[in-house]
């Protein structure tokens, strides 16, 4: 039976900058950059992920703002995702992300330009940023716990 990995990211964005992470990826370990991202937990919901992801991720401790969507990806290392991305919207004054998880090397702000010429983890990196621009944000109350 067919099982895709179920995915959240969390996409934060602070005046003209967003937050990545850079990695290694698991599969090619090549040093990229992504979201704060991962994978849904037993008994949570899939805001309560992302926002436990960006945690985990970056020390950071946000709530999210809105929904941009779902994004169905099949991967050249041969999984299937749904990716259910979130919204995050950071104060000015946010204090310095600090990655709590050993697997991210670091975390920081890019502008979209900047991210533009990055190794990115998958080209929905790109996408859901894009989208978080050009497309209307949904409510939370979008998805139903």
């Amino acid at each position: 039976m067919h099982k895709p990995h179920v995915t959240v990211a969390a996409i934060v964005k602070k005046q003209n900058e967003f937050l990545l992470v850079k990695e290694r990826d698991k599969f090619t370990q090549q040093v990229c950059y992504n979201q704060p991202a991962g994978h849904l937990e037993q008994n949570e919901t899939l805001a309560q992920a992302a926002s436990r992801e960006l945690l985990e991720e970056t020390g950071l401790a946000l709530e999210p703002v809105g929904f941009l969507g779902v994004y169905n990806l099949h991967a050249e290392n041969g999984v299937h995702y749904l990716r259910f991305c979130f919204l995050f919207e950071a104060p000015d004054n946010i204090k310095a992300p600090t990655p709590i998880d050993t697997d991210i090397i670091s975390a920081n702000w890019h502008t979209l330009e900047q991210i533009k010429s990055l190794p990115l983890r998958s080209p929905l990196v790109l996408k859901c940023i894009n989208d978080s621009l050009n497309r209307p944000v949904l409510s939370l109350e979008t998805i139903y716990n």
